[in-house]
């Protein structure tokens, strides 16, 4: 009988009640690049820039939702597989996944279906004309990659979290996990060799191909997923293969976005991966400052080469100045954090990255549904007014953040635990020996990205 597919883990960074256990704490630094990304991408859409006196020569040169989202990305890349190998259980990672998602994701798409009328473009689930296509589309959390529209503006970014999930189970079923380096440069290259070459949703051509596309694609990751679960080593491996193959027909044929874009957008979480694999003693820092320094560079060069003219509407930035400065400071600002990661964060900063899902899931809707209570737009004219607009909407924001991580994701993360320690008492992972040494860190649990 085949093992269920589980290598030897750090020690477990929660007891059983789900409570930190002794010395686990949550890695500040993490939590506080989180939350503020968060916060700018949400001050992004709140439109900030127009209400500052030189806000239109900012936005022309440096675009703050694109920092905000290459600042998660970063994270994600580093905290991911982390999050996987620490864990050393793929059955237990995509359970946690699930809980750490979804419950939130749930909870936002009903608040803001609540709150906004119909004519609202900011929440499209369920008001296209096509309910199924969009609930399974946005259920399986890969619509901006099969030319169906977001169930919210902002959860576009989700799809390429869910393939980097995708690719990162596979690569660590095969022992390829610790290839981090070589992999980030090679997206990078392809980002820089691609361009614009590639067209946006080559395999859909209307409605009808939409639908082909959903049957084909609905039950291969269906499929991919139930193996992934099963705990059998056999099965997850398949499973892992067929969901990472799926992840790159998608990227590669089918993306929204400019092929440079997603490329890069894959190459930055895998970079990010790089720099946690150095800081563990998994990589030489020479190979990873090269990797990292690489896509850095490739990430600036992509912004100047390819993003000009009728591509800047699909990257929703203002100008290659506007994607390139965004991507550089994304890395310095990530740079900063890391070289502070041993310091003190304040709590303030640690509790944003804690909800800072749940505010980046509902910023948007919170915004559309309290601008007509305050008669905006137009914007406030005096200073005081636009800094009270301010300090209501963050204040709004965060309250109803905070309620949504207290009352949402706190419980459903605990459920999900014990969802995952009954499944392994039922079928239990006997451990694999893992294929190589490697010392690494035990990564707190609550700390993954998302």
């Amino acid at each position: 009988m085949n093992r269920p597919l589980r290598r030897p883990s750090a020690p477990p960074a929660a007891s059983a009640s789900g409570a930190p256990a002794p010395g686990a704490a949550r890695l500040g630094w993490l939590d506080a690049l989180r939350g503020i990304a968060a916060l700018i991408v949400a001050l992004h859409h709140f439109d900030v820039l127009r209400m500052l006196p030189f806000g239109g020569t900012i936005w022309r040169n440096f675009d703050m939702g694109l920092f905000g989202v290459m600042l998660f990305f970063i994270v994600s890349g580093y905290i991911i597989p982390a999050s996987l190998e620490r864990r050393g259980d793929v059955r237990g990672f995509w359970i946690g996944r699930i809980f750490r998602i979804y419950p939130a994701l749930i909870a936002a798409f009903a608040l803001s279906i609540m709150m906004l009328p119909k004519g609202d473009g900011s929440v499209a689930l369920l008001r296209t004309g096509d309910d199924l296509v969009s609930l399974v589309a946005n259920g399986l959390m890969l619509q901006d990659l099969l030319g169906v529209v977001n169930g919210m503006n902002v959860t576009w970014t989700l799809c390429y979290e869910m393939v980097f999930y995708f690719l990162v189970t596979a690569l660590f079923t095969r022992n390829l996990h610790r290839h981090s380096a070589p992999i980030a440069v090679a997206l990078a290259g392809v980002a820089l060799a691609v361009g614009t070459a590639v067209g946006s949703h080559l395999l859909v051509s209307g409605p009808g191909s939409v639908r082909l596309l959903l049957l084909i694609v609905t039950p291969l990751v269906i499929a991919g997923l139930a193996a992934v679960l099963s705990g059998n080593r056999a099965l997850t491996q398949a499973g892992a293969l067929l969901l990472a193959g799926v992840g790159l027909v998608l990227i590669s044929l089918n993306g929204r976005a400019p092929a440079f874009e997603t490329w890069m957008i894959f190459a930055t979480m895998f970079a990010g991966t790089a720099v946690y694999r150095a800081q563990h003693g998994q990589l030489g820092r020479t190979p990873a400052l090269l990797a990292c320094g690489f896509v850095i560079v490739a990430g600036v060069l992509v912004g100047w080469l390819h993003n000009r003219g009728e591509i800047v509407e699909h990257t929703w930035t203002a100008s290659w100045q506007s994607w390139s400065l965004s991507y550089f400071a994304a890395w310095a600002f990530f740079a900063v954090g890391f070289l502070l990661r041993k310091r003190h964060f304040p709590k303030v900063l640690t509790w944003l990255g804690a909800v800072s899902f749940s505010l980046y899931l509902v910023h948007i809707p919170l915004l559309r549904t309290i601008e007509p209570v305050f008669g905006i737009p137009p914007l406030p004219t005096s200073v005081l007014g636009r800094i009270a607009w301010t300090a209501i909407f963050l204040g709004v924001l965060l309250a109803v953040s905070h309620l949504m991580y207290r009352f949402v994701e706190m419980p459903m993360q605990r459920l999900g635990r014990r969802v995952q320690q009954s499944v392994n008492r039922r079928h239990p992972a006997p451990p694999a020996p893992p294929a190589e040494p490697a010392r690494t860190a035990p990564v707190p649990a609550g700390s993954s990205g998302g």
